[in-house]
Protein backbone atom coordinates (compact mmCIF):
# COMPACT_ATOMS: atom_id res chain seq x y z
CA UNK A 1 0.00 0.00 0.00
CA UNK A 2 2.94 2.49 1.05
CA UNK A 3 4.60 2.05 -2.52
CA UNK A 4 1.65 2.77 -4.48
CA UNK A 5 1.42 6.06 -2.56
CA UNK A 6 4.69 7.22 -3.50
CA UNK A 7 4.29 5.99 -7.06
CA UNK A 8 1.72 8.58 -7.85
CA UNK A 9 3.78 11.89 -6.87
CA UNK A 10 6.36 10.90 -9.33
CA UNK A 11 4.06 10.75 -12.08
CA UNK A 12 2.63 13.91 -11.42
CA UNK A 13 6.43 15.86 -11.09
CA UNK A 14 7.46 14.45 -14.59
CA UNK A 15 4.51 17.01 -16.49
CA UNK A 16 5.48 20.32 -16.24
CA UNK A 17 2.38 22.12 -14.31
CA UNK A 18 1.88 25.60 -12.42
CA UNK A 19 2.01 26.65 -9.16
CA UNK A 20 -1.46 25.74 -9.10
CA UNK A 21 -1.04 22.30 -10.56
CA UNK A 22 1.62 21.88 -7.81
CA UNK A 23 -1.36 22.09 -5.02
CA UNK A 24 -3.63 19.98 -7.14
CA UNK A 25 -1.05 16.97 -6.93
CA UNK A 26 -1.08 18.11 -3.64
CA UNK A 27 -4.30 17.36 -2.95
CA UNK A 28 -4.86 13.89 -4.61
CA UNK A 29 -1.42 12.38 -2.34
CA UNK A 30 -4.18 13.45 0.63
CA UNK A 31 -6.91 12.07 -1.12
CA UNK A 32 -4.59 8.82 -1.97
CA UNK A 33 -3.42 8.41 1.67
CA UNK A 34 -7.22 7.30 3.05
CA UNK A 35 -8.88 5.95 -0.10
CA UNK A 36 -6.19 2.82 0.27
CA UNK A 37 -7.60 2.68 4.02
CA UNK A 38 -11.01 1.82 3.14
CA UNK A 39 -9.88 -0.55 0.82
CA UNK A 40 -7.63 -2.48 3.15
CA UNK A 41 -10.63 -2.79 5.92
CA UNK A 42 -12.95 -4.33 3.50
CA UNK A 43 -10.17 -6.63 2.36
CA UNK A 44 -10.05 -7.67 6.12
CA UNK A 45 -13.79 -8.05 6.71
CA UNK A 46 -14.07 -10.15 3.90
CA UNK A 47 -11.14 -12.25 4.68
CA UNK A 48 -13.06 -12.36 8.29
CA UNK A 49 -16.61 -13.52 6.53
CA UNK A 50 -13.97 -15.76 4.34
CA UNK A 51 -12.89 -17.32 6.96
CA UNK A 52 -16.04 -17.83 8.61
CA UNK A 53 -17.40 -19.66 5.88
CA UNK A 54 -14.47 -22.15 5.64
CA UNK A 55 -15.21 -22.85 9.52
CA UNK A 56 -19.02 -23.34 9.00
CA UNK A 57 -18.10 -25.49 5.18
CA UNK A 58 -15.76 -28.04 7.72
CA UNK A 59 -17.65 -27.87 10.68
CA UNK A 60 -20.94 -28.66 8.02
CA UNK A 61 -18.55 -30.84 6.30
CA UNK A 62 -17.76 -33.08 9.10
CA UNK A 63 -21.29 -32.99 10.41
CA UNK A 64 -22.19 -34.68 7.00
CA UNK A 65 -19.94 -37.30 7.62
CA UNK A 66 -21.22 -38.14 10.66
CA UNK A 67 -23.38 -41.75 10.01
CA UNK A 68 -26.77 -40.37 12.23
CA UNK A 69 -29.73 -39.21 10.51
CA UNK A 70 -30.85 -35.28 10.84
CA UNK A 71 -33.48 -35.93 13.93
CA UNK A 72 -30.41 -37.83 15.92
CA UNK A 73 -28.13 -35.03 16.27
CA UNK A 74 -31.30 -32.46 16.92
CA UNK A 75 -31.96 -34.86 19.97
CA UNK A 76 -28.55 -34.49 21.04
CA UNK A 77 -28.48 -30.94 20.86
CA UNK A 78 -31.19 -30.67 22.67
CA UNK A 79 -30.13 -32.75 25.50
CA UNK A 80 -26.60 -31.08 25.46
CA UNK A 81 -28.57 -27.84 25.88
CA UNK A 82 -30.56 -29.20 28.55
CA UNK A 83 -27.61 -30.63 29.98
CA UNK A 84 -25.57 -26.87 29.85
CA UNK A 85 -29.23 -25.65 31.00
CA UNK A 86 -29.10 -27.53 34.39
CA UNK A 87 -25.40 -27.49 35.59
CA UNK A 88 -26.20 -23.62 34.75
CA UNK A 89 -28.65 -23.42 37.26
CA UNK A 90 -27.30 -25.89 40.13
CA UNK A 91 -24.22 -23.28 39.61
CA UNK A 92 -26.59 -20.16 40.37
CA UNK A 93 -28.47 -21.80 43.22
CA UNK A 94 -25.75 -22.92 44.72
CA UNK A 95 -23.95 -19.31 45.08
CA UNK A 96 -27.09 -17.90 46.07
CA UNK A 97 -27.30 -20.66 49.41
CA UNK A 98 -23.72 -19.97 49.58
CA UNK A 99 -24.63 -16.03 50.21
CA UNK A 100 -27.31 -16.32 52.58
CA UNK A 101 -25.30 -18.59 54.63
CA UNK A 102 -22.84 -15.88 54.51
CA UNK A 103 -24.91 -13.61 55.65
CA UNK A 104 -26.41 -15.97 58.76
CA UNK A 105 -22.56 -16.56 59.88
CA UNK A 106 -22.01 -13.01 59.11
CA UNK A 107 -24.99 -11.79 62.20
CA UNK A 108 -23.89 -14.75 64.46
CA UNK A 109 -20.30 -13.56 64.04
CA UNK A 110 -21.35 -10.21 64.61
CA UNK A 111 -23.47 -11.44 68.13
CA UNK A 112 -20.55 -13.35 69.17
CA UNK A 113 -18.11 -10.04 68.62
CA UNK A 114 -20.80 -8.31 70.85
CA UNK A 115 -20.26 -10.88 73.76
CA UNK A 116 -16.18 -10.97 73.29
CA UNK A 117 -16.61 -7.29 73.37
CA UNK A 118 -17.98 -7.31 76.68
CA UNK A 119 -16.26 -10.36 78.12
CA UNK A 120 -12.43 -10.09 76.37
CA UNK A 121 -12.64 -13.48 74.62
CA UNK A 122 -12.14 -13.16 70.53
CA UNK A 123 -12.67 -17.12 69.60
CA UNK A 124 -16.05 -17.72 68.90
CA UNK A 125 -16.27 -21.49 68.62
CA UNK A 126 -14.17 -21.50 72.28
CA UNK A 127 -16.90 -19.15 73.69
CA UNK A 128 -20.16 -21.20 72.37
CA UNK A 129 -18.83 -24.47 72.87
CA UNK A 130 -17.48 -23.36 76.70
CA UNK A 131 -21.13 -21.55 77.01
CA UNK A 132 -22.60 -24.82 76.35
CA UNK A 133 -20.62 -26.85 79.00
CA UNK A 134 -21.06 -24.26 81.55
CA UNK A 135 -24.96 -25.27 81.02
CA UNK A 136 -24.17 -28.45 81.66
CA UNK A 137 -22.25 -28.49 84.06
CA UNK A 138 -24.51 -26.43 85.81
CA UNK A 139 -27.39 -28.39 85.10
CA UNK A 140 -25.01 -31.79 86.73
CA UNK A 141 -24.11 -29.44 89.83
CA UNK A 142 -28.04 -29.54 90.07
CA UNK A 143 -28.47 -32.59 89.73
CA UNK A 144 -25.79 -33.67 92.07
CA UNK A 145 -27.12 -30.99 94.82
CA UNK A 146 -30.69 -33.00 94.64
CA UNK A 147 -29.04 -36.29 95.14
CA UNK A 148 -28.61 -36.21 98.79
CA UNK A 149 -25.65 -37.18 101.33
CA UNK A 150 -25.03 -40.28 102.79
CA UNK A 151 -23.06 -40.78 105.99
CA UNK A 152 -20.96 -43.50 106.47
CA UNK A 153 -18.25 -44.81 108.99
CA UNK A 154 -15.10 -46.92 108.09
CA UNK A 155 -13.18 -49.08 110.60
CA UNK A 156 -10.18 -51.66 109.64
CA UNK A 157 -9.04 -54.29 112.05
CA UNK A 158 -5.51 -55.47 111.31
CA UNK A 159 -5.21 -58.19 113.78
CA UNK A 160 -8.33 -59.99 112.35
CA UNK A 161 -8.12 -58.22 108.91
CA UNK A 162 -11.42 -57.29 109.35
CA UNK A 163 -12.89 -54.06 107.39
CA UNK A 164 -16.08 -52.90 109.38
CA UNK A 165 -18.51 -50.42 107.31
CA UNK A 166 -21.28 -48.37 108.63
CA UNK A 167 -24.03 -47.11 106.83
CA UNK A 168 -25.64 -44.83 109.65
CA UNK A 169 -27.95 -42.50 108.15
CA UNK A 170 -28.83 -40.60 104.25
CA UNK A 171 -30.39 -37.09 104.27
CA UNK A 172 -32.16 -35.06 101.72
CA UNK A 173 -32.13 -37.75 99.08
CA UNK A 174 -33.94 -37.37 96.14
CA UNK A 175 -37.77 -38.01 95.71
CA UNK A 176 -38.21 -40.99 93.13
CA UNK A 177 -41.97 -41.96 93.98
CA UNK A 178 -44.96 -40.18 92.58
CA UNK A 179 -46.24 -38.78 96.27
CA UNK A 180 -42.59 -37.12 96.78
CA UNK A 181 -40.83 -39.44 98.78
CA UNK A 182 -38.55 -42.79 98.41
CA UNK A 183 -38.35 -45.95 99.77
CA UNK A 184 -34.64 -46.13 100.01
CA UNK A 185 -32.27 -48.68 101.07
CA UNK A 186 -28.10 -48.86 101.14
CA UNK A 187 -26.00 -51.62 98.85
CA UNK A 188 -22.54 -52.33 99.77
CA UNK A 189 -20.08 -53.80 97.99
CA UNK A 190 -16.05 -53.93 98.41
CA UNK A 191 -15.70 -53.95 93.94
CA UNK A 192 -14.41 -55.63 91.93
CA UNK A 193 -15.94 -58.51 94.15
CA UNK A 194 -19.97 -58.41 92.95
CA UNK A 195 -20.53 -61.81 94.62
CA UNK A 196 -20.59 -60.52 98.14
CA UNK A 197 -22.55 -58.16 98.62
CA UNK A 198 -24.87 -56.40 101.53
CA UNK A 199 -28.40 -54.72 101.95
CA UNK A 200 -29.84 -52.65 104.48
CA UNK A 201 -33.38 -52.53 105.45
CA UNK A 202 -35.62 -50.68 103.32
CA UNK A 203 -37.28 -47.57 104.94
CA UNK A 204 -40.72 -46.83 103.37
CA UNK A 205 -41.43 -43.52 102.48
CA UNK A 206 -38.99 -41.48 103.71
CA UNK A 207 -36.13 -38.66 102.03
CA UNK A 208 -33.98 -38.88 105.98
CA UNK A 209 -33.12 -42.48 106.70
CA UNK A 210 -31.46 -43.77 109.87
CA UNK A 211 -30.00 -47.38 108.51
CA UNK A 212 -27.26 -47.54 111.92
CA UNK A 213 -26.38 -51.10 110.15
CA UNK A 214 -22.82 -52.14 109.65
CA UNK A 215 -21.35 -54.87 107.24
CA UNK A 216 -17.82 -56.48 107.86
CA UNK A 217 -15.36 -58.13 105.12
CA UNK A 218 -12.60 -60.07 105.64
CA UNK A 219 -9.82 -58.78 103.47
CA UNK A 220 -6.37 -58.81 103.90
CA UNK A 221 -4.73 -55.63 104.01
CA UNK A 222 -2.40 -56.37 101.05
CA UNK A 223 -5.44 -57.27 99.36
CA UNK A 224 -7.24 -53.71 100.40
CA UNK A 225 -5.45 -51.41 98.02
CA UNK A 226 -7.02 -52.47 94.89
CA UNK A 227 -10.64 -52.70 96.12
CA UNK A 228 -12.80 -49.94 95.97
CA UNK A 229 -15.78 -49.54 98.39
CA UNK A 230 -18.74 -48.61 96.59
CA UNK A 231 -22.09 -47.31 98.53
CA UNK A 232 -25.22 -47.36 96.48
CA UNK A 233 -28.64 -45.94 97.70
CA UNK A 234 -31.63 -47.06 95.87
CA UNK A 235 -35.29 -46.97 95.53
CA UNK A 236 -36.78 -50.02 96.77
CA UNK A 237 -39.94 -50.93 94.04
CA UNK A 238 -41.80 -54.01 94.74
CA UNK A 239 -43.35 -54.76 91.13
CA UNK A 240 -40.01 -53.48 88.96
CA UNK A 241 -36.58 -52.93 88.79
CA UNK A 242 -35.35 -50.55 92.11
CA UNK A 243 -34.24 -47.34 90.98
CA UNK A 244 -30.30 -45.98 91.84
CA UNK A 245 -30.71 -43.11 93.24
CA UNK A 246 -27.19 -41.92 94.13
CA UNK A 247 -23.44 -43.79 94.89
CA UNK A 248 -20.17 -42.46 96.91
CA UNK A 249 -16.81 -45.19 95.67
CA UNK A 250 -13.78 -44.66 97.87
CA UNK A 251 -10.69 -45.97 96.44
CA UNK A 252 -9.28 -47.67 99.22
CA UNK A 253 -5.80 -46.67 98.56
CA UNK A 254 -6.56 -42.90 99.20
CA UNK A 255 -7.96 -44.06 102.70
CA UNK A 256 -6.22 -44.23 106.02
CA UNK A 257 -7.13 -46.66 107.88
CA UNK A 258 -5.03 -45.96 111.02
CA UNK A 259 -7.87 -44.65 112.73
CA UNK A 260 -12.16 -44.85 112.45
CA UNK A 261 -13.30 -42.22 110.04
CA UNK A 262 -16.88 -41.52 109.97
CA UNK A 263 -18.15 -38.78 107.47
CA UNK A 264 -20.60 -37.46 105.37
CA UNK A 265 -20.35 -37.63 101.44
CA UNK A 266 -22.57 -36.37 98.90
CA UNK A 267 -24.00 -38.90 96.82
CA UNK A 268 -22.99 -39.00 92.85
CA UNK A 269 -25.08 -40.37 89.94
CA UNK A 270 -24.22 -43.93 89.55
CA UNK A 271 -22.97 -45.09 85.75
CA UNK A 272 -25.90 -46.98 83.69
CA UNK A 273 -23.59 -49.86 83.13
CA UNK A 274 -25.46 -52.59 80.22
CA UNK A 275 -27.58 -55.41 81.43
CA UNK A 276 -24.83 -57.47 82.43
CA UNK A 277 -24.95 -61.14 80.23
CA UNK A 278 -26.06 -63.89 82.89
CA UNK A 279 -26.26 -67.02 80.29
CA UNK A 280 -29.25 -68.97 78.96
CA UNK A 281 -31.10 -72.40 79.88
CA UNK A 282 -32.39 -75.34 78.45
CA UNK A 283 -35.75 -76.60 79.70
CA UNK A 284 -37.70 -79.58 78.42
CA UNK A 285 -42.17 -79.24 79.42
CA UNK A 286 -44.12 -82.31 78.93
CA UNK A 287 -47.88 -82.75 79.90
CA UNK A 288 -49.99 -85.77 80.18
CA UNK A 289 -53.80 -84.46 80.97
CA UNK A 290 -54.91 -88.04 81.44
CA UNK A 291 -52.51 -88.42 84.59
CA UNK A 292 -52.68 -85.16 85.29
CA UNK A 293 -48.44 -85.11 85.42
CA UNK A 294 -46.21 -81.80 84.38
CA UNK A 295 -42.33 -83.11 83.59
CA UNK A 296 -39.84 -80.50 84.01
CA UNK A 297 -36.62 -81.43 82.48
CA UNK A 298 -33.81 -79.32 82.99
CA UNK A 299 -31.26 -79.91 80.01
CA UNK A 300 -28.34 -77.58 79.92
CA UNK A 301 -26.92 -74.37 80.77
CA UNK A 302 -24.43 -71.91 78.82
CA UNK A 303 -22.36 -68.95 78.75
CA UNK A 304 -23.33 -68.44 82.52
CA UNK A 305 -22.35 -65.46 84.34
CA UNK A 306 -18.65 -65.72 86.01
CA UNK A 307 -19.18 -65.93 90.25
CA UNK A 308 -15.95 -67.21 91.50
CA UNK A 309 -12.78 -65.86 91.78
CA UNK A 310 -11.13 -68.70 89.49
CA UNK A 311 -13.65 -67.28 86.73
CA UNK A 312 -15.96 -70.21 86.69
CA UNK A 313 -19.22 -71.07 89.49
CA UNK A 314 -20.42 -74.19 90.68
CA UNK A 315 -24.50 -73.89 89.28
CA UNK A 316 -27.29 -75.41 90.17
CA UNK A 317 -31.09 -75.31 89.27
CA UNK A 318 -34.33 -74.88 91.80
CA UNK A 319 -37.94 -75.25 90.25
CA UNK A 320 -40.57 -73.58 92.24
CA UNK A 321 -44.23 -74.79 91.19
CA UNK A 322 -46.19 -71.55 92.22
CA UNK A 323 -49.84 -70.76 92.51
CA UNK A 324 -51.59 -67.62 93.52
CA UNK A 325 -48.05 -66.24 94.81
CA UNK A 326 -47.79 -69.51 96.94
CA UNK A 327 -45.02 -71.87 96.57
CA UNK A 328 -46.32 -75.46 96.54
CA UNK A 329 -43.29 -76.99 95.81
CA UNK A 330 -39.76 -76.72 94.68
CA UNK A 331 -36.77 -79.23 93.55
CA UNK A 332 -33.34 -78.92 92.55
CA UNK A 333 -30.89 -80.09 90.67
CA UNK A 334 -27.15 -81.65 91.52
CA UNK A 335 -24.11 -79.38 91.36
CA UNK A 336 -22.10 -78.88 88.48
CA UNK A 337 -18.07 -78.14 89.76
CA UNK A 338 -16.04 -75.32 87.99
CA UNK A 339 -17.95 -74.83 85.10
CA UNK A 340 -20.13 -71.95 83.13
CA UNK A 341 -21.86 -74.82 80.99
CA UNK A 342 -23.44 -77.21 82.57
CA UNK A 343 -25.19 -80.34 82.09
CA UNK A 344 -27.25 -81.97 83.72
CA UNK A 345 -30.79 -83.69 81.84
CA UNK A 346 -32.71 -84.16 85.37
CA UNK A 347 -36.24 -84.35 85.48
CA UNK A 348 -38.77 -83.82 87.72
CA UNK A 349 -42.67 -84.66 87.93
CA UNK A 350 -45.27 -82.76 89.33
CA UNK A 351 -48.55 -83.89 90.02
CA UNK A 352 -51.40 -81.00 88.69
CA UNK A 353 -55.07 -81.38 87.62
CA UNK A 354 -56.04 -80.07 83.70
CA UNK A 355 -57.90 -77.30 85.22
CA UNK A 356 -55.34 -76.20 87.83
CA UNK A 357 -53.14 -75.73 84.85
CA UNK A 358 -54.11 -71.97 83.80
CA UNK A 359 -53.09 -71.00 87.79
CA UNK A 360 -50.06 -72.48 87.58
CA UNK A 361 -46.60 -71.42 87.26
CA UNK A 362 -43.12 -72.57 86.99
CA UNK A 363 -39.86 -70.51 88.13
CA UNK A 364 -36.65 -71.88 87.11
CA UNK A 365 -33.81 -70.41 88.92
CA UNK A 366 -29.78 -70.82 88.24
CA UNK A 367 -27.81 -70.94 91.62
CA UNK A 368 -23.82 -70.49 92.00
CA UNK A 369 -23.42 -73.04 95.01
CA UNK A 370 -20.82 -71.69 97.83
CA UNK A 371 -20.13 -73.83 100.77
CA UNK A 372 -19.28 -70.90 102.97
CA UNK A 373 -22.42 -68.07 103.27
CA UNK A 374 -25.48 -67.85 100.70
CA UNK A 375 -25.35 -69.17 97.56
CA UNK A 376 -26.16 -66.79 94.94
CA UNK A 377 -28.62 -66.48 92.25
CA UNK A 378 -27.14 -66.38 88.65
CA UNK A 379 -30.33 -65.58 87.00
CA UNK A 380 -33.94 -66.87 87.05
CA UNK A 381 -36.98 -67.29 83.81
CA UNK A 382 -40.95 -68.58 84.84
CA UNK A 383 -42.86 -70.09 82.28
CA UNK A 384 -47.16 -70.48 82.55
CA UNK A 385 -50.17 -69.04 80.67
CA UNK A 386 -49.49 -65.93 82.82
CA UNK A 387 -45.85 -65.59 81.35
CA UNK A 388 -44.57 -62.96 78.41
CA UNK A 389 -42.71 -63.94 75.54
CA UNK A 390 -40.76 -67.21 75.61
CA UNK A 391 -42.15 -68.04 78.42
CA UNK A 392 -45.78 -68.26 77.61
CA UNK A 393 -45.18 -69.49 74.17
CA UNK A 394 -43.38 -72.40 75.80
CA UNK A 395 -45.95 -73.32 77.84
CA UNK A 396 -48.49 -73.13 75.13
CA UNK A 397 -46.77 -75.22 72.53
CA UNK A 398 -46.57 -77.77 76.13
CA UNK A 399 -50.39 -77.73 76.26
CA UNK A 400 -51.09 -78.02 72.36
CA UNK A 401 -48.82 -80.81 72.31
CA UNK A 402 -49.70 -83.09 74.76
CA UNK A 403 -47.35 -86.22 75.89
CA UNK A 404 -44.51 -84.68 73.66
CA UNK A 405 -41.63 -82.95 75.22
CA UNK A 406 -41.38 -79.52 74.03
CA UNK A 407 -37.84 -78.15 74.29
CA UNK A 408 -36.71 -74.53 74.28
CA UNK A 409 -33.82 -71.84 75.27
CA UNK A 410 -34.36 -69.47 77.37
CA UNK A 411 -32.27 -65.95 78.51
CA UNK A 412 -31.70 -65.85 82.08
CA UNK A 413 -32.77 -62.46 83.61
CA UNK A 414 -31.82 -61.08 86.80
CA UNK A 415 -33.93 -62.60 89.96
CA UNK A 416 -34.76 -59.00 91.57
CA UNK A 417 -36.46 -58.25 87.83
CA UNK A 418 -38.54 -61.81 87.32
CA UNK A 419 -39.53 -61.56 91.35
CA UNK A 420 -40.88 -57.89 90.37
CA UNK A 421 -42.76 -59.48 87.31
CA UNK A 422 -44.23 -62.56 89.55
CA UNK A 423 -45.00 -59.70 92.30
CA UNK A 424 -47.12 -57.86 89.87
CA UNK A 425 -48.99 -60.91 88.07
CA UNK A 426 -50.15 -61.83 91.90
CA UNK A 427 -51.16 -58.62 93.33
CA UNK A 428 -53.22 -58.11 90.27
CA UNK A 429 -55.58 -60.82 91.86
Amino acid sequence: MKFNLFRTPQAVAAEPTSGTTVTMATSPAVVSTTAPDISGSNNTEISKKDMFGEIKDKFFNEIDKIPLPPWALIAIAVVAALLVLTCCFCIIKKCCCKKKKNKKGKKGKDGFNMKNMEGGEDDDDDEGETGMTEEEKEEEEKEQEKLGKLQYSIDYDFENTKLTVGILQAADLMSMDSGGTSDPYVRVLLLPDKKKKFDTKVHKKTLNPVFNETFVFKVPYEELGGKTLCMSVFDYDRFSKHDVIGEVKLPMNTIDLGRPIEEWRDLESADQEEPEKLGDICISLRYVPTAGKLTVCILEAKNLKKMDACGLSDPYVKIQLLQGGKRLKKKKTTVKKNTLNPYYNESFSFEIPLEQMQKILVAVTVFDYDKIGKNDAIGKIFVGSKATGLGLKHWSDMLSNPRRPIAQWHVLQPEEDIDGQLAALFAKK
